[in-house]
């Protein structure tokens, strides 16, 4: 793996208490009001033992400071893929 794809694993496996491994990588495109709201690289993470998930998707961004924050998503219902996390990570107001 690369750095960035270690980083997001380490910080799948501290979020969410189980090993993962990295299976691809999805572009999400993230829109409201004809305004882009998010657009960037989610990664896909299959889950080792989570009594939930088989999967987490993940992915990074600077913050002010210049610090990469990570955010780690589970695929439980009514997430099911790289595009609803993204929606649920920015409804709870966890970044943007």
């Amino acid at each position: 793996m690369n750095p960035y794809l270690d980083t997001l694993a380490q910080a799948v496996t501290a979020m969410h208490g189980c090993p993962c491994t990295h299976l691809e990588t999805a572009t999400v495109h993230e829109m409201h009001e004809g305004k882009t709201v998010w657009a960037g690289s989610v990664e896909v993470f299959a889950l080792e033992g989570h009594p939930k998930a088989t999967k987490a998707f993940a992915w990074g961004w600077k913050d002010d400071a210049g610090d990469i924050q990570t955010i780690a998503v589970l695929n439980v219902p009514p997430i099911d893929s790289p595009r609803e996390a993204v929606q649920a990570a920015i409804a709870s107001g966890r970044f943007i």
